[in-house]
């Protein structure tokens, strides 16, 4: 069943995390007062749901999974725009912690988003398809949204429970997400294409998409790991990084 807007599900968390006392830690109650936190939540399970609705969209074209998705894009494009318009006065009036989450909820909004545009794009190829898709692209394509979904809602659980090991669990399965996408190309370039046939085209463009929502799922992951850890995983190889 479609799913639309996730800010009745927000859950705030419940206690202080280790170490609250301390300048790189800030406890969870804070954050859960703190609307621009609030908001960067929020965005978390939208774009889980735009996932989500996807997979609906996939495997039974439904209108609804299709104007869910569309849904979750408008409401993504909104928090990015008041995050970034009520940051600045905010962050002059906290600590250095404080300023750490605020701005961290700046960047992840903006990978959100991203992510947003790009299962949109996904879903509108999806629709202007006359033809079903192929069993096998569309099982793969499936997986890819799955994969997606689980690793935002890793990216949610993360921040909230300021917990490292879900950031690292997203750098490993970006790698599931990265061999979907490049068994599907490996497929339809292999293939002898009749001339003026589009169809395998797109459906690489579908793969393209959700590899690069991937990517962006990743620099979450980074950003979850900066907050915490207090250091960049920017200039660490993946490999090391998941470690």
């Amino acid at each position: 069943m479609p799913r639309k807007s996730a800010a009745k599900r927000l859950a705030a968390p419940e206690s202080d995390g280790p170490d609250a006392g301390t300048k790189s830690w800030t406890p969870r109650r804070a954050v859960a007062c703190d609307d621009l936190v609030q908001l960067y939540l929020k965005a978390c399970l939208i774009a889980r749901d735009a996932a989500f609705n996807l997979r609906d969209l996939l495997t039974s074209a439904s209108r609804m999974a299709f104007l869910a998705i569309k849904d979750c894009e408008k409401e993504l494009d909104l928090i990015e725009r008041q995050i970034d318009e009520r940051l600045p006065a905010a962050i002059t009036r906290v600590n250095e912690a404080r300023a750490r989450q605020l701005l961290t909820s700046l960047k992840s909004t903006t990978d959100l988003e991203r992510i947003g545009d790009l299962v949109m794009s996904v879903a509108l190829r999806l629709q202007s398809r006359n033809a079903k898709l192929p069993a096998s692209d569309q099982r793969q394509l499936v997986e890819m949204s799955v994969i997606l979904r689980d690793m935002l809602d890793l990216i949610y659980q993360g921040f909230v429970h300021l917990d490292l090991d879900c950031a690292r669990k997203v750098l490993q399965r970006d790698k599931d997400v990265d061999r979907l996408c490049h068994t599907l190309f490996q497929k339809h370039l292999a293939e002898n294409v009749p001339q003026g046939d589009t169809s395998g085209f797109e459906i690489l463009l579908m793969a393209q998409a959700l590899e690069r929502a991937g990517d962006h799922t990743t620099n979450l992951a980074e950003d979850l790991y900066s907050l915490i850890e207090g250091r960049s995983l920017r200039h660490m190889p993946k490999k090391k990084a998941a470690q």
